[in-house]
């Protein structure tokens, strides 16, 4: 019996492919995906399981690891050699779940409908480039509601603040409106690369795991692949987070006069290595949290696809 070109996964809404000739050179590169040609593409169904499991995934996530997340800011923020507060590590994460609730339905309820979209406009051997772009882009939407709760959450976790509601009214009063989107370009730098690069890590790992077991993977296996992407992702970007960190936490002192001027001044006071302040519980956070955010993710996806079945045609 003759072996086809290609030996094909179908996986759902997608077809996975795998390239058993030197021909294909692209499938050496990247794991490829189409979607089935005669699958049709609901772009509202897409929306609103993107916009549920998004939501479950970021709540869930985040007050699991909102502990290490503070830790993380509090090295961050401070200066020098100077000691970090282990006290309050849960402080400010009511008000951060209201935030990050929206915040993550949004970016997901954008990301996947996006990717779906690109991934049946372009070629297949583009689809890394789908995943980048959606992610970009579903990070770009969420950063309205993103900043504004990172920046009220940061200010709480270092002690400025008692609560959420007190954050809002105290830093609009003396910083305005734009208080609570200090920091917003520093954030977009770091957020941007930041969901894009993870996302297309995460779905190029989990393609490639289908296709080397040959089989979809088990919940566990969906959280370790979840946890290396954030890791990687995490370490990658955190001297993007110290400096995001600073800018979000000096208040209307304005230290420092934006971004590259923050990076800078860091590195010139306090030496290179001040960059990669709270690289470890960075990357903890993320790994941890990566394996809970997709695991829970592409467990809701899979609950609303037996419950809420896409249209038929």
């Amino acid at each position: 019996m003759d072996v086809p070109a290609f030996q094909k996964i179908s996986l759902g809404a997608l077809e996975y492919k795998r390239c058993n000739s030197l021909m294909e050179p692209p499938c050496r590169f990247f794991a490829s995906v189409s979607a089935a040609e005669n699958k049709p593409f609901y772009f509202l169904h897409a929306v609103y399981e993107g916009i549920i499991a998004g939501g479950a995934a970021g709540v869930i996530a985040e007050a699991v690891l909102y502990p290490i997340d503070t830790i993380k800011t509090r090295l961050q923020a401070v200066h020098g050699g100077g000691k970090i507060n282990l006290k309050g590590l849960y402080s400010g994460l009511a008000g951060n779940l209201a935030g990050v609730l929206p915040a993550s339905a949004i970016f997901v309820g954008v990301y996947e409908p996006i990717k779906q979209k690109l991934l049946k406009s372009l070629p297949e051997n583009l689809c890394a480039l789908a995943q980048l772009t959606a992610g970009a882009i579903g990070g770009a939407a969420s950063s309205l509601v993103r900043v504004p709760t990172e920046v009220v959450k940061q200010r709480m976790q270092t002690g400025q603040f008692a609560s959420a509601p007190d954050a809002i009214r105290l830093i609009v009063s003396k910083e305005g409106f734009k208080g609570l989107y200090v920091g917003y370009g520093s954030f977009l730098l770091r957020d941007l690369p930041f969901d894009a690069i993870q996302f297309c890590i995460y779905e190029q790992m989990l393609m490639g795991y289908k296709l080397a077991a040959k089989r979809d993977p088990k919940d566990a296996e969906i959280a370790i692949v979840g946890a290396f992407a954030g890791a990687i992702t995490g370490a990658m970007t955190t001297p993007l987070d110290v400096v995001k960190t600073r800018l979000m936490v000096q208040g209307s002192a304005n230290q420092y006069k934006g971004i590259f001027d923050c990076a800078r001044t860091i590195a010139k006071e306090e030496g290179t290595r001040a960059l990669l302040k709270g690289i470890g519980p960075r990357v903890l956070w993320i790994g941890v949290g990566g394996a809970i955010f997709f695991g829970v993710l592409e467990k809701t996806k899979q609950i609303l696809a037996q419950r809420c079945p896409e249209p038929k045609m």
